[in-house]
């Protein structure tokens, strides 16, 4: 695969609007450029190439070299029950990935919500889907929360109800991606809270873009499981190794 990444601006990633004229050409793969599958803008040959996962912990989904626990979770058991990254972190979700979060890249991001439909469909279903917030400073920054944008399609796609507001940002952190796995965990003690007024589902899973350390999801799980959340899976479309 061609390591170039369609920049065409489309708004919005769950359908309701498209790019002008989209419906008057075929879509295009965003990855190299061919003609895409009917409805989605990735080819035959780049969607048989995605990084999927072959074994993985079941508790953080670290790539592993066989179906096990892994060592880290087996000593300290997550907060979550169950942790599924649709892909590893590498090309094109690299490339894709940084373009919805950073670059307002919406086909990106309704091509990787595609995608981690297709791959998802068959867990156990959670009672709602949890968007993990931004706080209110970097949504205003942003203008979007890129984890919301991922979600609200996979929930139409899989006909399952998304909570959007029921996870909080109680206080802005630093950015993740500047710091070491330790200060990671201490950057985000006490960054998230669930609306008091708010039903809780007994299971819901977690939606994120893209699982490091992860941190932020347990952070957010955590949260969750004091309110009286009793199961917390995570889905994520990337996890780096």
């Amino acid at each position: 695969m061609p390591v170039t990444v369609n920049q065409i601006r489309q708004v919005r990633v769950d359908g309701k609007w498209c790019a002008p004229l989209c419906w008057l050409f075929p879509p295009r793969c965003l990855v190299c450029g061919d003609p895409g599958l009917p409805g989605r803008d990735l080819c035959a040959a780049c969607h048989v190439a995605l990084p999927r996962p072959r074994h993985a912990c079941p508790r953080c989904a670290l790539p592993m070299p066989e179906a096990a626990t892994c060592p880290a979770c087996l000593a300290r058991p997550p907060p979550l029950e169950a942790a599924h990254a649709a892909f590893d972190y590498a090309f094109p979700f690299d490339r894709l990935l940084p373009r919805l979060k950073f670059h307002r890249d919406f086909a990106a991001g309704r091509v990787l919500a595609q995608c981690m439909a297709e791959r998802f469909a068959g867990l156990p279903r959670p009672q709602a889907l949890v968007p993990v917030p931004l706080h209110r400073e970097r949504l205003r920054q942003r203008g979007y929360d890129q984890a919301l944008e991922l979600a609200r399609p996979l929930a139409r796609a899989l006909d399952l109800p998304l909570h959007a507001g029921l996870l909080q940002r109680a206080k802005a952190t630093r950015a993740q991606s500047r710091l070491d796995a330790e200060a990671r965990g201490r950057n985000l003690r006490g960054a998230f809270r669930v609306d008091a007024r708010a039903t809780l589902p007994a299971h819901v899973a977690l939606i994120d873009d893209v699982m490091t350390t992860g941190a932020t999801l347990h952070a957010a799980a955590w949260a969750l499981r004091a309110a009286g959340v009793a199961r917390i899976d995570a889905w994520v479309c990337a996890r780096v190794a």
